[in-house]
């Protein structure tokens, strides 16, 4: 398939929200995420918001279901998400409802292996139980707090390679990446490079861009778009 740019928009006003998303509708980004942040402040008003002044674009709501999987799934399809994301960690039974409502409701479902004991096996579940891709995902407060104790930060590049040869699905990585290494995403075999918004976060505030955004933007599209095809087995 070929690679994506999804931006993260990390706000929790809304009309900052809209400002970074045509910045990266602008440069070229192809999906823009409702990112949790936006989710928790805005709700389903943040979603519609973002459907009205981008009918065109897929919209990823980072909802991170871990409970009445069906109902939330619902509720963002028909306020306008694309994609709905569920967390591996919450029950099969969820993740399962999750997938029915995408089904039923036209969203892909985006699973997430935040988490997980075991991050390879996480996603595999994730697949077997419908998942239309996968996230890889290592959390703020589980890098931070491995930092705080003295010792190296894990990074997703870490088993980014192993976890795209235990699907067959699309895989995005997140967490703690620089922008290099998230371009670097495709030649690992992840196509979906999601990229925080505002760009270079703050590790405290979630608020902290850097530089000309826009240009910085178009410059990863540029990359990300100029790699070319990445080999996916199933792409749902």
């Amino acid at each position: 398939m070929k690679p994506i740019v999804q931006v993260s928009l990390d706000l929790t006003d809304i009309k900052e929200a809209m400002e970074m998303a045509h910045t990266a509708v602008r440069a070229g980004v192809d999906w823009l995420e409702a990112g949790t942040p936006l989710i928790l402040a805005e709700g389903l008003h943040g979603v519609k918001a973002l459907r009205a002044e981008f009918p065109n674009h897929p919209i990823v709501a980072d909802l991170k279901t871990m409970d009445g999987g069906y109902l939330e799934a619902e509720m963002m399809a028909k306020a306008g998400a694309t994609h709905v994301v569920v967390m591996a960690r919450s029950h099969p039974e969820t993740i399962k409802c999750v997938v029915q409502a995408g089904k039923d409701f036209g969203a892909k479902v985006m699973g997430d292996n935040l988490g997980c004991p075991d991050m390879v096996q996480g996603a595999r579940e994730l697949e077997e139980l419908g998942c239309d891709m996968v996230i890889h995902h290592i959390g703020y407060d589980e890098r931070r707090g491995i930092a705080a104790a003295g010792h190296r930060m894990p990074n997703p590049l870490d088993q980014l390679r192993e976890v795209v040869d235990a699907v067959s699905i699309p895989v995005q990585a997140v967490g703690g990446l620089s922008l290099e290494q998230a371009i670097a995403c495709p030649s690992y075999g992840a196509p979906l490079v999601v990229i925080g918004a505002p760009l270079a976060i703050d590790a405290d505030s979630f608020s902290r861009g850097a530089g000309n955004v826009e240009e910085v933007l178009r410059k990863i599209c540029e990359a990300v778009h100029g790699f070319g095809d990445v080999a996916v087995k199933n792409e749902r």
